[in-house]
């Protein structure tokens, strides 16, 4: 649950944020103040996730706040909250650091919604850093399996089936080109010349690998959606950056919510070596 902190010199503003808060089961308010400095001081000591703070205040405005609190922690996100708006307070308050700016009258459906974005923003956040630290806690090599040739394929069909493609008919083109590897290239899965391999198994390379990206492209999706519904997923936790490239996992996230025109790329190749390199973990 987050926890909020609220900056405003009205008490009627603070009880109605912290009412929308609760109402809303946003989080929970752990504290709130009435003037920018008492409020520098509870901040740094509670460190709640996101502050709530009014740019008009005695003794320190919203945006020196917001600036100052910066230097010392980067972790917790601002929301602006002014009954005077023009451009360049605005712009001001951007630039200190904030992430949304509000304006008064309080407006309920507009607070839940920002506030429900900067939530969503601050999860995906922590999702990220907590998916980039298990990386790196297995960023050392690990040991491969001495498997053998159809336990791997075995491991190869099942990984396919947790991403929704083994039913993919680029599916069995992957599956065909990773038993070649498997019998020829000695563990080391690097594709030096796809239209040979596709020679070998008496394929167009063309129409095999356009199957094969249309599949993996799925993939993505299904990982995408998987992150979006729970960013603990564990097929998105383990295959979002090891089968994939996260970056385009984000971005194929960021499509489906609307926010982007266009969705994450696949590597048909790429996509093969790590599939391979997978099936061999233990």
């Amino acid at each position: 649950m987050l926890k909020f902190y609220i900056v405003d010199d009205d008490i009627n503003i603070v009880k109605i944020l912290e009412d929308i808060i609760e109402d809303k089961k946003l989080g929970t308010v752990v504290g709130y103040s009435y003037d920018g400095d008492t409020a520098l001081k509870d901040i740094l000591e509670i460190n709640p996730d996101i502050v709530l703070v009014d740019y008009l205040m005695p003794n320190r405005d919203g945006a020196s706040l917001v600036k100052k609190i910066r230097e010392k922690n980067d972790d917790i996100s601002f929301i602006i909250i002014s009954q005077v708006c023009d451009k360049e307070m605005v712009a001001e308050s951007y630039r200190s650091g904030v992430e949304f700016f509000i304006n008064k009258p309080i407006n309920i459906i507009e607070v839940e919604r920002v506030i429900r974005s900067v939530a969503e923003k601050i999860h995906m956040t922590r999702a990220i850093s907590s998916i980039k630290g298990m990386l790196q806690i297995h960023s050392k090599p690990r040991e491969i399996n001495t498997i053998g040739k159809s336990e791997q394929i075995n491991r190869i069909e099942c990984i396919l089936s947790s991403i929704g493609i083994l039913g993919e008919k680029g599916s069995y083109d992957i599956i065909k080109v990773c038993e070649y590897l498997i019998e020829n290239e000695d563990s080391k899965y690097i594709i030096y010349d796809f239209k040979e391999i596709c020679s070998k198994l008496k394929e167009n390379p063309k129409i095999m690998k356009q199957r094969m990206g249309r599949a993996i492209i799925k993939g993505i999706k299904n990982i995408a959606n998987a992150g979006i519904e729970d960013y603990m997923n564990d097929c998105f936790v383990k295959y979002s950056n090891s089968l994939f490239d996260f970056e385009n996992v984000k971005a194929e996230m960021d499509y489906i919510r609307g926010r982007r025109t266009s969705g994450g790329k696949v590597k048909v190749i790429k996509f093969i070596e790590n599939l391979l390199i997978q099936s061999k973990r233990n």
